[in-house]
């Protein structure tokens, strides 16, 4: 148990920017465990995220409320995913060889790529978001299970990505190296054990909200295989990438759902 703890809190620590106890590292073999309970972190940025929007709904409106739960999301993990998503748009966008898309990933500096992908990225996720929170404005446990499920989800379809493909650098340049070493069944069983149940939950409601797996899924394949075409695998950023584009098709497949099944 003490173990577990451990490495439940330096994933914590490794995703997002939430104190945690002193003695806790960036120890590779840790860190490679804690890829279990990587959805399980979507539960918390999904929980103070909704925390945010539900405070300030109280005085503010909808939309604005919508724009301060995204900033809490972003101060919760530091804008870790919204950088790798920044990347990935310079590294593909301005890079035509594995060698030159890898370079300008590493670059930190952002260039017109990521803004401009940046930019789109907020303005569909707060527009998805809050078309889809006025979906269920009249009840706000629907409202919680919206952004809880959205945060895991998409943290699922991003991580099962080191299931299936090799981690594309040869060094040790990136932060995200140790999680790409191995894994086991506990680590695979953790990972979809977290990321399904705030959906399966969301879906007593309308079990018509679990087909919204399958869009997901087919964004994360997709992604994927573009990864895998030009730089042989995927990197950290790759990952972060994957996470922020998922949680929107997630917000439009609800809507599609909602409106349209």
């Amino acid at each position: 148990m003490k173990k577990e703890l451990h490495i439940f809190f330096t994933c914590l620590m490794f995703y997002t920017r939430i104190p945690c106890p002193k003695n806790i590292t960036h120890h590779p073999d840790y860190l490679n465990k804690a890829t279990r309970y990587f959805p399980f972190i979507g539960w918390i940025v999904g929980s103070i995220s909704f925390l945010a929007f539900y405070l300030f709904s109280f005085f503010l409106s909808t939309e604005i409320a919508v724009i301060l739960a995204i900033i809490a999301s972003i101060l919760t993990t530091g804008a870790f995913h919204e950088d790798g998503f920044a990347d990935v748009c310079d590294g593909f966008g301005g890079g035509w060889t594995k060698e030159k898309i890898l370079m300008i990933m590493k670059d930190s500096a952002i260039g017109a790529y990521g803004a401009i992908g940046l930019v789109l990225l907020f303005l569909l996720k707060f527009k998805l978001l809050s078309e889809s929170i006025l979906l269920f404005t009249n009840n706000i446990l629907l409202i919680f299970l919206l952004c809880i499920s959205a945060h895991s989800l998409s943290r699922l379809a991003a991580i099962t990505i080191i299931f299936t493909h090799e981690y594309s650098r040869d060094d040790a340049s990136s932060k995200s190296k140790p999680i790409a070493k191995q894994y086991t069944w506990k680590e695979v069983f953790g990972s979809f054990f977290f990321g399904l149940i705030p959906l399966i939950v969301f879906s007593y409601f309308d079990l018509k909200f679990l087909l919204a797996i399958i869009p997901v899924f087919i964004t994360r394949y997709f992604l994927a295989g573009y990864f895998q075409k030009w730089i042989d695998g995927y990197t950290g950023d790759c990952l972060g990438a994957t996470q922020q584009v998922c949680e929107v098709v997630f917000y439009l497949s609800i809507l599609f759902l909602w409106k349209f099944i």
